[in-house]
């Protein structure tokens, strides 16, 4: 499976243009700034130094002016090399042995280095060094990755993660190390079927743009990348050819852009590694050779940013292009005497490249730094390159750089104003990495208009899951309960080299919890607009008794052994809602966003009596709510709980009865179905007892939102009468005793007055009658 787009995707081909001589590619300066010691000082700490006969330079992605230069010698800087340095060294102290660095990365405020196999930690904030805690094997290469556009959870949840490994381990028995805590403290990692994969490992990354941890596998001169979740771990990345040992560079911006390069090998891949394909070396529209190695170029060394890819040779090139969305291409500059074993790239703008080379100094130990500073925008301008005009004026966006978020349900809005040059159609693009478990499509319209002479036209993009649009096989999407990330990126194909300044807008997709939504419930019929409770006395410390036969604070339905007495929170909850004990009931949840109503929820979710009450019950059972499996209840959440707590019950363990996956059969039809909203009308039905209930609400659904979206609230459950104190066993006895005495007496005292005994009792009754009479009239006559 492979990135989504909305148009064809042309394939990758970076072309190579024949140059005459032309004008020098930079005015070559040395930085000399710095030194102010006029004697040779001696440095703390072992020299660090990099074996390869390579070059590599490492930008912070976010701190432009902060990078690491590694060569036979290694250099640290704060301000883009603009003044000399002493080489990079690590202390003494921490007995490194063979000072060689083999990998670096940086993680968001530290510079992380594997150092003769084990990763240390230079933070350059409070310049201190640590070393890393948790790998117990040696280790070469570390990865990641860095987010610069916010301050948003997910995206500070990228910088956090590290990875640690030994390139070249066979891959059943290697450990991988994962840390979340910018590489301090490490943990195993371990793919699901990772014994079962063959080869060796050429690499741990984590794609962000995927959201998929990636393994290059490496078997017989091949190599593909295994993937970690679904749907992409039911099969690999399409085989390429792996000849040599290939460092992997990831650029900026989660794009999902790999560049994989040794000396004889440059190969691009846009889509997280799903497909790699080799750099062709191209003469206008004829492909000369179909990768580097047969067009006899050796690779000194690489640098990219989000959009642009330089590369210079041993043969003294220097090969500049950009990353677009749908092809890239790359042209030879002019030949200049650049090259050396000590020069490295890098960009220090859009469109501006550097080539720098350290140069030692025979007094001072601190290294100068020649600097070869390339403006790609005027080199580009130059008949002789024979370089096509770009076909538009302006691309812009608000969105540029920045994220968003993608909650279930919900729907992104994105436009963008693109300004083509007169008589053109540039073609915009648009393209949506990691479809895969989101089921993630954009749809774009164009509105065109004419403004001061200018046709503009007005590109909308609107973002939603399939899934919710009834577009996506369940198969494809079934992940789709995890957040993930993913990257939209505006472009125009088959954009033409020149368009240096016309960057591709891209955008940062956090599908998941919009952090500004939040459940209420409604509450138009309170106890104290009713007058049953006094506003007043709730908030004078209000307090009030549940009694010990009435609760259980294990949760589990067994009564306690004292009353309890419960202060009311009335800052939090305010005054209770209103409820007839007699009258199934179930609350109104209403959905706010930003201070919004956004709608009423239907969806599924779970009570629970915050105090352990258990004297209320539901309206349907297991088998009326047409349930095919045993449903869930609190009961069996909190045996699986653990440390969670009482309140467990959420979107992520959450299982449908009503689902035809869940094969649990359904041996107790007549238990309580617990689970409010969704397909059924269950209520809950409270037991004759006044008082007040605090509930727990918490949404269940798992296809509703990726927030856990609960809410605390009460409830003033009132008209039920008081219950007896005497026992009903007691009750019924009694009257049936009192119902079989007066039947017995119906039948005995009629017969019983005919006899004489009977007579001299109906007497004695006629008689006290009489006496009574004559007593109340004498006593009329006084008054």
């Amino acid at each position: 499976m492979l990135m989504v787009l909305l148009m064809v995707e042309a394939a990758a081909a970076l072309r190579l243009y024949p140059l005459a001589r032309a004008k020098p590619l930079c005015r070559i300066h040395t930085v000399r700034t710095g030194k102010v010691f006029h004697t040779r000082q001696h440095i703390q700490g072992d020299h660090l130094y990099f074996s390869s006969m390579t070059t590599h330079l490492i930008k912070h992605p976010c701190k432009k002016n902060i990078a690491l230069y590694l060569g036979r010698q290694v250099f640290f800087t704060r301000d883009n090399f603009g003044s000399s340095l002493p080489p990079f060294s690590i202390p003494t102290s921490l007995q490194v042995g063979t000072p060689e660095v083999t990998s670096a990365h940086f993680a968001g405020s530290v510079l992380l280095l594997v150092v003769n196999q084990k990763v240390y930690i230079y933070d350059y904030e409070a310049n201190s060094w640590n070393a890393s805690v948790g790998i117990e094997h040696p280790v070469s290469h570390i990865s990641g990755d860095n987010c610069c556009y916010s301050g948003h959870p997910s995206c500070v949840d990228i910088s956090d993660s590290v990875f640690a490994y030994l390139r070249g381990d066979q891959i059943p028995q290697t450990n991988i190390y994962f840390s979340n805590t910018w590489g301090y403290r490490f943990q195993k990692f371990a793919l699901e079927r990772q014994a079962e994969l063959v080869g060796s490992l050429g690499g741990t990354f984590y794609f962000h743009s995927l959201s998929q941890v990636g393994l290059l596998l490496i078997d017989q001169g091949k190599a593909m990348f295994a993937y970690s979740d679904h749907p992409l771990n039911r099969s690999f990345g399409l085989p390429f050819d792996y000849n040599g040992t290939l460092d992997i560079l990831i650029t900026p911006g989660q794009k999902g852009i790999l560049i994989f390069w040794f000396e004889k090998s440059l190969l691009v891949s846009r889509n997280a590694g799903q497909l790699v394909d080799p750099v062709q070396v191209q003469e206008g529209r004829h492909i000369l050779h179909s990768s580097i190695s047969e067009a006899n170029i050796s690779i000194h060394t690489v640098a990219a940013n989000e959009n642009e890819l330089a590369v210079l040779t041993r043969e003294n090139n220097l090969y500049y292009g950009n990353l677009g969305i749908l092809s890239s291409s790359l042209i030879k500059f002019a030949d200049q005497n650049i090259w050396s074993q000590e020069a490295a790239l890098m960009f220090t703008n859009v469109g501006m490249l550097e080539i720098l080379t350290p140069l030692p100094d025979s007094v001072f130990l601190a290294f100068d730094f020649q600097k070869c500073p390339v403006n790609t925008q005027a080199i580009l301008m130059d008949p002789q390159l024979q370089v096509d005009v770009c076909k538009v004026e302006l691309l812009q966006g608000e969105f540029e750089n920045k994220m968003y978020t993608i909650d279930m349900n919900s729907q992104l809005e994105l436009s963008a104003l693109m300004i083509p040059r007169p008589g053109t159609s540039p073609v915009p693009l648009v393209m949506v990495s990691n479809p895969h478990s989101l089921g993630l499509q954009a749809v774009i319209y164009e509105d065109g208009y004419t403004y001061d002479g200018n046709t503009k036209h007005r590109l909308n993009i609107s973002l939603r899951q399939q899934h919710h649009w009834g577009r996506a096989d369940p198969n494809f999407t079934s992940s789709i309960k995890r957040p993930t990330m993913s990257t939209i990126t505006l472009d125009i194909a088959n954009k033409e080299i020149s368009c240096v300044d016309l960057k591709p807008l891209t955008a940062l997709i956090s599908v998941g919890c919009d952090l500004e939504k939040k459940i209420v419930i409604q509450n138009e019929i309170s106890a104290c607009y009713n007058g049953v409770l006094d506003p007043v006395a709730l908030q004078d410390n209000y307090s009030y008794v549940i009694e010990r036969d009435a609760y259980d604070p294990s949760f589990r339905g067994q009564r306690a052994a004292v009353d309890l007495v419960v202060p009311y929170p009335y800052e939090k909850l305010g005054c209770p809602h209103l409820v007839y004990y007699d009258t199934p009931w179930k609350p109104v949840v209403e959905l706010w966003r930003e201070g919004k109503f956004q709608e009423v929820v239907e969806a599924e979710y779970v009570l629970l009596e915050v105090n352990g009450l258990f004297t209320y019950t539901y309206l349907l059972t297991a088998g009326t709510a047409l349930c095919s499996s045993q449903p869930q209840n609190w009961s069996t959440i909190l045996e699986q709980a653990g440390d969670k707590g009482p309140f467990a019950w959420d979107r992520e363990n959450y299982v449908s009865c009503h689902d035809p996956d869940n094969h649990a059969p359904l041996r107790w039809p007549d238990v309580p179905y617990q689970i409010l909203g969704g397909p059924t009308q269950n209520k809950v039905v409270f037991d004759q007892r006044n008082g007040i209930y605090i509930f727990f609400l918490s949404i269940v659904d798992p296809y509703y939102s990726y927030c856990h979206l609960e809410t605390t609230f009460s409830v003033y459950v009132h008209g039920a009468f008081p219950q007896s104190v005497i026992p009903q066993e007691v009750t019924v006895a009694l009257v049936t005793a009192a119902t079989l005495l007066s039947v017995w007496l119906a039948y005995a005292v009629p017969k019983q007055l005919g006899t004489e005994k009977g007579l001299r009792f109906k007497g004695f009754w006629v008689g006290l009658c009489r006496r009574c009479r004559q007593s109340c009239a004498c006593l009329r006559g006084r008054r």
